[in-house]
């Protein structure tokens, strides 16, 4: 029996947070790869766009709440999320065209678009707070859980109750299909397949008779989609903070240059091994050890690696270790 409790001690504190977490990263970090791929800078305002993209979902939800629309036992703001992808992809196409394109035509280094990128962030960032405001908000209604702890302790006998809330499998099989999607997007339509060629000989392409700026404009929608995506089911997983989304940057970056950037089978294995990283060394393990280890071995404090406020600190790490040794990543990406 404490084998078992251990098992599910596990699934309920690791497991299924770091796999949930992992799915948002993974949709975060395929925007920034598809960006880095195609249009060749890193995008530092990606965060935000995810910040902007899900406040835009959260006001289309409360509209749709104050007419007495729901999704039953769903989350209202799936309702709402084509409505906030449309409106941010509305945003990065006039933000394209009013700032990037300019420094396309220039055919400006890309440390310079870079630095753009910046300056977008920033004013990404107050657009954002102004519109949704900066309190913490918290928008997932419907059922709050497919498993539930105390009902699973009276039909099992186990002294763990595993829990499972409903926005952790939203998140995961919204990831999964989402992924499946943009593969057959890439993959096999024509103009993911134009899409694929830029991004390996922008030069052969242009001869091949592609059309760059309808590549320019659709990347831009599905990184738009991408990140307003991943933004929703982070907000619905946790809560909507726009500052948090600023925050979250730095471990989408860290998955997209681990798996390899430019590469998105890479963008998904790095988001996993990040979110799997920041969750293992940040949990305490000591309930675990209580369970499969002997008394005499039981651990007397909490036997956590480092204090949950430091959880960034492990996927910065990473980077570091990955940039120094790997700079293309697992998958051999391109080089930082």
């Amino acid at each position: 029996m404490d084998i078992l409790n251990a098992i599910v001690a596990l699934l309920n504190f690791v497991v299924i947070p770091a796999t949930s977490y992992g799915a948002q990263l993974a949709l975060g970090a395929l925007g920034v790869t598809l960006i880095y791929s195609i249009l060749r800078f890193s995008n530092f305002a990606h965060g935000d766009t995810m910040a902007f993209g899900t406040g835009m979902v959260i006001l289309f939800t409360w509209w749709f709440q104050s007419m007495g629309i729901s999704f039953g036992p769903l989350p209202t703001a799936l309702l709402a999320l084509p409505f906030g992808i449309a409106l941010t992809a509305g945003l990065v196409l006039a933000t394209d065209k009013g700032v990037y394109q300019f420094y396309r035509k220039q055919k400006a280094a890309p440390v310079i678009l870079v630095i753009v990128s910046m300056g977008v962030m920033f004013v990404m960032n107050g657009v954002t707070r102004f519109i949704i405001g900066v309190d913490e908000i918290r928008f997932a209604d419907g059922e709050r859980f497919l498993i539930n702890a105390g009902d699973f302790k009276k039909s099992t006998g186990l002294a763990e109750g595993l829990a499972f809330r409903s926005t952790q499998a939203l998140t995961i099989v919204t990831a999964v299909v989402v992924v499946a999607l943009l593969f057959w997007f890439l993959n096999k339509t024509r103009t993911g397949k134009s899409m694929r060629a830029y991004s390996d000989n922008e030069d052969l392409a242009l001869l091949s008779g592609i059309n760059p700026e309808r590549v320019v404009k659709v990347t831009w929608i599905i990184a738009a989609g991408l990140a307003t995506i991943a933004g929703t089911l982070y907000g619905l997983d946790k809560s909507f903070k726009a500052f948090n989304y600023f925050q979250l940057l730095l471990p989408i970056f860290a998955s997209a240059i681990v798996g390899g950037l430019g590469s998105p089978l890479g963008a998904i294995a790095g988001g996993f091994l990040i979110a799997y990283s920041e969750v293992g060394f940040t949990y305490a393990w000591k309930k675990v050890a209580n369970y499969v280890l002997p008394e005499s071995l039981a651990p007397d404090g909490l036997a956590q690696l480092l204090s949950t406020d430091y959880k960034f600190a492990v996927s910065f790490a990473i980077l570091i270790v990955v940039l120094l040794f790997k700079p293309t990543g697992l998958f051999k990406g391109k080089s930082v």
